[in-house]
């Protein structure tokens, strides 16, 4: 089972890495536009377009990538004080009740909405050249997919930390600010497996 949960860790960080080069992108960008306005005085008619897809596109695609990593924003002041069993219950039902039918809400209402943009071949509205759009309005119900997967990888975890009392190993790609300055015991502060 551990590497079943590995290999969607691994799928789900290989995505994030590769969207992640949008920053750099998206960065060069509106580097490249702040010069044109006001040095050049010529600002560009692309770039505020480019800017939003760019961004746009890194933040929905790395959302498997933060759920692999946990990296996503959680009120844990009372939830690491709970036993490993608790905590992993209280994720299951959150998992089942609330993330699982968001995302795959996301990806069946988003497959409908990429697939009118690509009917339509939607451009931007925002420019006078209006890009396409369609091309990124797919990446909505591909990034519910790639939730979907690491929603899976995380039940699973539940389970296993209902039924073993510990949290299994997780791929160790991003680490805590100050996690290794602490003692072997506490160095992972909400009780999952570095």
């Amino acid at each position: 089972m551990q590497r079943f949960l590995f290999f969607i860790d691994h799928i789900s960080i290989w995505v994030g890495k590769l969207f992640a080069w949008a920053i750099v992108f998206l960065t060069a960008v509106v580097t490249y536009e702040v010069f044109m306005r006001y040095v050049m005085h010529a600002p560009t008619e692309w770039a505020y377009d480019t800017s939003y897809i760019l961004y746009g596109t890194l933040f929905i695609m790395a959302g498997a990538y933060a759920l692999a990593s946990q990296a996503h924003v959680r009120a844990d002041v009372v939830y690491r004080l709970f036993p490993i069993r608790a905590q992993a219950g209280l994720d299951l039902v959150l998992y089942l009740v609330f993330f699982m039918p968001a995302v795959l809400a996301l990806m069946y209402a988003g497959y409908h909405f990429a697939e009118s943009s690509w009917m339509m071949r939607e451009r931007s509205s925002f420019s006078p050249g209006g890009p396409p759009l369609y091309h990124f309005k797919a990446m909505i119900p591909l990034s519910g997919f790639f939730l979907t997967l690491q929603g899976v990888a995380e039940i699973l975890r539940c389970i296993m930390a209902l039924k073993d009392g510990k949290w299994p190993r997780r791929v160790g790609d991003v680490k805590e600010i100050g996690e290794d300055l602490l003692p072997p015991d506490k160095a992972n502060i909400t009780g999952h497996a570095p």
